[in-house]
Order: structure tokens, then C-alpha cells, then sequence
């Protein structure tokens, strides 16, 4: 079987585990920090706080932010549903902006409609690992002074005219899931600039506490282990080679899916580097086959599909509470009905891809 996702586990990992093992330090210590300084030295910013997942770092940042009951946060439909869980967490409500159809990402030309005396925050996405329009979001957010939180989860190295995701807007979110480009099974980082912001971020990560038995505001439990930022360590250093190897893979399927009618092939944008944390299609009436008869037909002959995201968040009950329907995200709808994503991870090999793509043109003239 050819997986949709497989972690690069090497002898660097396990040696970095086992020296943590026999160190006796297991929980949050000297790696975490190690990996922190890493971190924040790799995107370009100040300061870089691990966390025990991408939701909390985005939680954590909302929190930092000053976000709360009352407030509205702007994003998009189209994603993980994490990106919206930690808005309500903070107790503030998510308005949602239709997507670009290139790029899957929030239309910026749809934001501004939407800003109220409530808005306090955008989180755009950074979908399969390409950035939004970034430049367009940010004009908007300092005339509204806004904060802007990237969610850049699928998007570790990715770049914008030059500059790492994670250093473009006040505060940048990742995760370190074990499908993601890098990863160390759960985890997740915030980056910033914000010297105010980082201090807040270290105490919402243990429980308020400014110092022993200290506490300064409500916290959580969000500390990353040093078991886990070991694996991060090394994973880091392996973060080029991952994507280089990611675009590689993709760069053959763009050449070999070109002349395949009905297949609309993933779009980067000028002046954007594309770290292809999935490399996703999308599936249309010309194909021949439906998405679903697509991917029954891959996964029969051992390809490893998926789907991301099949279906639109404002139609998940506890976002559609807020009043939205559907046919109100036209193009975020769409996507949902017709994306597919192929294994495109660096443990997929020149013979895997050979595979997918004659299974591929197989099924197409089936």
C-alpha cells in the first residue's frame, strides 16, 4: 500500500529519544528550549513557544491576542475543524470568509464585508501548504488594526516573497501532528515578535503561572515534553530536505497528470513556495468517474487517498448554530465535493509515483 501520510523516522530521532530517556528530564526542559531557539531561528521571528498540538497553539494565541466573549474572529470554511474550535473556546464567534478556488485559500477581496466593531482577529489558512494572499490580508488588518493569526499548521517552511510563514503576521500557529512536514507524534509551536505575547503564551501553557504558585490568569496544561521536542529537534533539521523532497514528488505529478481531462492540478501562486503537505486535485464532471468512484478505485489498487476537507465547516452543526447554511460558501461547497489528495511525502518513491499516475490514467479510461 502507498500512504496517503508516512512519518521519516530516522537513527537521529531515536538516538534523540533514548538520550532524553536516560537523561531522567521527560517532561518540558532544556530540549523544549533547544527546540524553541531552532524554531524561531528557522522561520525569522523572536520567539517561538512549543505547545502539545496545533489546536493549542492557536488556542494560545487567541488567548495572547486578548480574544474573547463577544469578540468575532474572521477565518475560513474551507479547513481542519481545529481552526475554528479554539475561537469558540475563547468564547468568541467565527465569521467565515468564502475561499479562493486556485489556491483554497480565504479570498482577501471577501474579508473587509465582513469586519465589524466586533472583529478583533483573522486567522487565514494556509491550506496543503501554500500561503494566502498574504500582503492583501495584511493591509486590511492595520487599517481595522487587527491581529492576524496564522494558521500555518500544513505550512512549516513555506514561503512569502521571501519570508517564512510564521513570520508574517503577529503571531504564526503550527502543528507538529505525525502526518505533518515535520513532526514528533503531538505537538505544535507559536511563533511572534511580540515579547508581551510570548510572556503570555508561557503562562497560558502552564496553568496561568508566572512563577511557583503564581498565577496570573487562567491557564491550561499545553506544556510539549522534552521526549517530544527531541524528535522535533531532529525533524527540524530535516525540514528542507522533507519539502524539497515533497516538491519534487509534486513536480512530477504536475507532468504527469497535465493531459489527464477533468483533473484541475494544484496552483502556486508567483512569489510562494509550495511545501505540498498534500498534493490535492480536484475532481470534475469530465473526469469520467465521480470522486468517490476515484478514490474506491485508487485505494482498491493500493494507492492511499484523502480527502481534505469533504465537508465545509459552516455546515457542521456546532458552527452552523452562528446562522450559516448551506449555499452560503459557494466555492468552499464546491471544493468539498470534488478535492482529493495523492501521497505525495518524501518515503513516496520515483517507481510509487510511476504507480499512482498509470492507476490514475487506468481509472480515467476505464
Amino acid at each position: 500500500m502507498i500512504t496517503i501520510a508516512a512519518p521519516e523516522i530516522g537513527p537521529e530521532e531515536i538516538g534523540a529519544v533514548n538520550e532524553v530517556l536516560k537523561s531522567g528530564m521527560l517532561a518540558q526542559g532544556p530540549k523544549v528550549a533547544e527546540f524553541e531557539s531552532a524554531f524561531a531561528a528557522f522561520c525569522g521571528t523572536k520567539y517561538a513557544l512549543a505547545v502539545n498540538s496545533g489546536t493549542a497553539a492557536i488556542h494560545a494565541a487567541l488567548f495572547a491576542a486578548g480574544v474573547g466573549p463577544g469578540d468575532e474572529v474572521i477565518t475560513t470554511p474551507f479547513s481542519f475543524i481545529a481552526t475554528i474550535n479554539p475561537i469558540l473556546m475563547v468564547g468568541a464567534k467565527p465569521v467565515l470568509v468564502d475561499i479562493d478556488p486556485l489556491t483554497f485559500n480565504i479570498d482577501p477581496a471577501q474579508i473587509e464585508a465582513k469586519i465589524t466593531s466586533a472583529t478583533k482577529a483573522i486567522i487565514p489558512v494556509y491550506l496543503y501548504g501554500q500561503v494566502c494572499d498574504y500582503d492583501a490580508i495584511d493591509r486590511i488588518a492595520k487599517k481595522h488594526s487587527l491581529v492576524v493569526i496564522e494558521d500555518a499548521c500544513q505550512a512549516v517552511g513555506a514561503t512569502y516573497e521571501g519570508k517564512k510563514a510564521g513570520a508574517l503576521g503577529t503571531m504564526g500557529c503550527f502543528s507538529l501532528y505525525a502526518t505533518k512536514n515535520i513532526m514528533c507524534g503531538e505537538g505544535g509551536v507559536i511563533t511572534t515578535d511580540d515579547e508581551a505575547l510570548a510572556v503570555a503564551i508561557k503562562q497560558f501553557r502552564q496553568h496561568g503561572m508566572s512563577g511557583t504558585y503564581q498565577y496570573e490568569h487562567i491557564g491550561y496544561n499545553y506544556r510539549l515534553s522534552d521526549l517530544h521536542a527531541a524528535i522535533a529537534v531532529e525533524q527540524l533539521k530535516k525540514c528542507d530536505s522533507f519539502n524539497k523532497h515533497r516538491q519534487e514528488n509534486a513536480a512530477q505529478f504536475d507532468v504527469g497528470l497535465a493531459d489527464v481531462p477533468g483533473l484541475v492540478l494544484p496552483t502556486t501562486i508567483p512569489g510562494r513556495t509550495h511545501v505540498y503537505h498534500q498534493y490535492t486535485l480536484r475532481i470534475q464532471a469530465t473526469f469520467g468517474v465521480n470522486r468517490q468512484e476515484f478514490v474506491d478505485a485508487l485505494r482498491e489498487r493500493g494507492v492511499g487517498v484523502g480527502v481534505y476537507y469533504p465537508q465545509p465547516l459552516h455546515m457542521i452543526p456546532h458552527i452552523a448554530r452562528f446562522g450559516y447554511k448551506k449555499g452560503d460558501f459557494p466555492e468552499a461547497e464546491k471544493a468539498a465535493q470534488e478535492v482529493v489528495s495523492l501521497p505525495v511525502h518524501p518515503k513516496v518513491s520515483a517507481d510509487d509515483i510511476k504507480t499512482i499516475l498509470t492507476t490514475i490514467k487506468e481509472i480515467a479510461h476505464a
